[in-house]
């Protein structure tokens, strides 16, 4: 992990917009993917040298209106924008001497698990910052533990998908389950995080280049609210499910996300509720 997370980011996100997304002419001999330096200081209103000097890591102390600006002219979403500010602030060093070197929570609170009990049928796990699973309905029960998730004593949903095999096969998109598993852990914790650095050195030498290439790649914000749209998952006993994800964070948590999958077709809802021994339609599908 870089101290210069400002600087990636802007670089990363400027490579990802097209000069057509902004009003630009593509033009010729276009080397660099995405804008050019040039274009986005034209947009935000800075100086060429001065975007240079922040991408670098030179100068890490923007002002409010430079990254305002900086957002508007690469077109940032909120949560991107969320991602910008807390950027800049551990690039600064603001967030240097933060709550990320508390230990990650390991209990649950009676009204939280009073809340996943009253989720059930749906599958719903309650995760700390760095995935470990913390408590979970009936309903994940059946559609997590038969693809090996639940196994041993602390499981943890990053390095299950990451050193158990098995879960190749349950993903049919793997990679793209990857890039937003470690989205989503990288926002949870900050870069500081001696925790987050133990966790990722397990998993470096454990998981190799898939992890570790995806750990030390520019940071990017996770999808809305922790989803990715509807993810597969191919099932032991209910073969192919469409599931969507909402991800809610219980008030006062440190990290803690409560993640609930809800089928995204009638034949998953089916699926589950066979599952579940349960008669058809004590899970219907949120989408086509």
């Amino acid at each position: 992990m870089s101290d210069n997370e400002l600087g990636m980011f802007l670089r990363a996100r400027r490579e990802a917009v097209t000069p057509a997304e902004v009003g630009l002419p593509e033009g010729v001999r276009r080397r660099t993917p995405g804008l050019r330096r040039a274009e986005l200081a034209m947009l935000a209103g800075v100086s060429v040298e001065y975007l240079t000097r922040l991408e670098q890591g030179r100068d890490r102390h923007p002002s409010p209106q430079v990254l305002t600006a900086l957002a508007d002219a690469l077109r940032l979403s909120s949560g991107e924008r969320f991602h910008l500010l807390r950027a800049a602030k551990v690039t600064s060093g603001d967030l240097l001497a933060c709550p990320g070197a508390a230990p990650p929570v390991r209990s649950v609170r009676p009204t939280v698990r009073a809340l996943l009990n009253r989720l059930d049928p749906a599958p719903a796990v309650l995760l700390n910052r760095l995935g470990d699973v913390l408590a979970f309905t009936g309903g994940y029960e059946r559609l997590a533990g038969p693809i090996g998730l639940l196994d041993g004593r602390s499981p943890n949903v990053v390095r299950h998908l990451f050193t158990d095999v098995r879960a190749r096969t349950a993903y049919p998109d793997w990679d793209r389950v990857a890039d937003e598993q470690i989205a989503v852990l990288r926002a949870a914790c900050l870069p500081a995080d001696p925790h987050l650095a133990g966790f990722a050195k397990e998993l470096t030498v454990v998981a190799g280049a898939p992890f570790a290439t995806r750990m030390a790649a520019p940071a990017v914000p996770p999808g809305p609210a922790g989803g990715m749209g509807a993810e597969r998952l191919v099932h032991p006993e209910a073969g192919e499910l469409r599931l969507v994800r909402e991800a809610l964070e219980p008030s006062g948590a440190d990290g803690e996300r409560l993640v609930v999958y809800l089928p995204a077709d009638d034949a998953t809802s089916a699926a589950l509720d066979r599952l579940a021994g349960r008669a058809p339609g004590a899970l219907r599908a949120v989408a086509g």
